[in-house]
């Protein structure tokens, strides 16, 4: 123990002092791992921070809902796009039959999307993302109220005038004013405002935070719920102890009955989960996170070949004083050590200040834009790890060339 942190010691010393005198040299001997340690840990903490808020996203939609939709959410097979084109949308009475002939669903609502603007006194935000629901929407969809409360299945089945806004909406439209109580204009009608969801942040782009949820039953009569241009959608989650197979297969059966299927019929309608979207973004993840291993890796290499050649260099420098060290009985591996040490140290060196790079540019992120871009832990070792295995890696021959001079030959060396 006490030879290693004498090695650690003098290593230390060793390669504060080549700093000292070479700054120049050293600085651009240690730019390649600085850039590639940069660059490497750049992609994994952008990946991470984007992985994070779409899982998170994703998670919110519920693991164990499933929705019943025209289309996929992943294709599959030899199945020819214009059958699926030719498949009628879910509709809203399908909706009560599913809640009435199914065992496994413990909650189901229907929804349609469309944007209208919405007004309040001389505020005026066009485009704002409309959402209908029925009455159990609340019960399906993960969210959390931020104040007030979600329309109750009366209010959803008589299609009051109420609605429930995101965070922003609110913000957007009310300032500082409570929203709760106060009518805005929605479709040219007077709604009021009943409930104000909590501030979910930006993912997948699904979050409520821009949005305004109002009664399908009110929505109706405006728009035709049952119209493809409005993507309806039924929305079922599954009981305590159901698995999604399990909802899946009394899904099939019910769906297959409702719409008159024969045995041999294909299924005309889709039953989409949560899985699927989270299978394809892992494809995607992993071709970000090998386009960083490799941009990175070229950084990486070049700079390994600047820690070898100062490696060289410092031998080079240091060799009567090798030869003196070997003369007053330093062993072969006690000079190997040394200058891997060193090597290791100014390797960690640059990648460190790579590091130093990658957290301020994530504060300065996470600062401007509304996400959490900071570098992890994990980020953080895999960086250190990464250097330190490439100091072992480029310093070990000149090292190895330092443990296996002669001392008669390196004393009387000039260099």
């Amino acid at each position: 123990m006490i030879l290693i942190i004498k090695l650690i010691k003098e290593s230390a010393f060793f390669a504060f002092t080549s700093l000292a005198a070479n700054k120049l040299r050293t600085v651009l001997t240690l730019l390649g791992i600085t850039i590639g340690i940069f660059a490497i840990i750049s992609v994994f903490t952008a990946v991470d921070s984007l992985e994070r808020q779409i899982r998170t996203s994703v998670a919110s939609l519920g693991e164990n809902v499933v929705y019943i939709e025209k289309w996929p959410w992943q294709f599959g097979g030899d199945y020819q796009w214009w059958r699926y084109a030719s498949r009628p949308v879910p509709r809203l009475g399908e909706l009560e039959q599913v809640q009435r002939r199914t065992y496994s669903v413990e909650a189901s609502a229907f929804m349609v999307f469309t944007s209208r603007t919405v007004e309040y006194l001389a505020t005026n935000i066009e485009r704002v993302s409309v959402i209908g629901v029925s009455a159990d929407y609340d019960q399906v969809r993960v969210f959390d109220m931020e104040d007030g409360r979600f329309f109750s299945a009366l209010e959803s089945a008589g299609g009051r005038n109420v609605a429930v806004i995101g965070y922003d909406l609110a913000e957007n439209l009310f300032g500082t004013i409570d929203p709760i109580g106060k009518n805005i204009k929605v479709f040219g009608r007077d709604v009021q405002v009943i409930g104000v969801m909590q501030k979910e942040g930006s993912g997948f782009g699904n979050d409520h935070d821009e949005t305004i949820i109002l009664p399908v039953n009110f929505i109706s009569q405006f728009i035709d719920v049952n119209s493809e241009r409005f993507s309806p959608v039924i929305m079922t989650k599954a009981r305590e102890g159901i698995s999604n197979e399990e909802m899946i297969d009394d899904l099939t059966g019910v769906m297959r009955s409702i719409r008159q299927l024969k045995p041999y019929a294909d299924d005309n309608f889709a039953l989409n989960e949560t899985s699927l979207i989270s299978q394809g973004f892992d494809g995607m993840f992993a071709v970000i996170t090998l386009s960083g291993w490799i941009i990175g890796g070229f950084s990486i290499l070049v700079g390994g070949f600047g820690i070898a050649n100062i490696m060289f260099v410092s031998v080079r420098e240091r060799t009567s004083i090798i030869g003196i060290q070997k003369a007053l009985g330093a062993k072969n591996y006690f000079i190997l050590l040394q200058f891997l040490f060193e090597a290791v140290l100014l390797s960690i060196i640059g990648g460190s200040v790579g590091l130093i790079l990658v957290f301020s540019g994530g504060y300065l992120i996470t600062s401007a834009l509304d996400m959490n871009f900071m570098l992890t832990a994990s980020n953080i070792l895999l960086g250190l790890n990464v250097s330190a295995i490439i100091g072992l890696v480029s310093g070990f021959v000149p090292a190895w060339t330092a443990s296996r001079l002669d001392p008669v030959e390196a004393i009387r060396s000039t260099g």
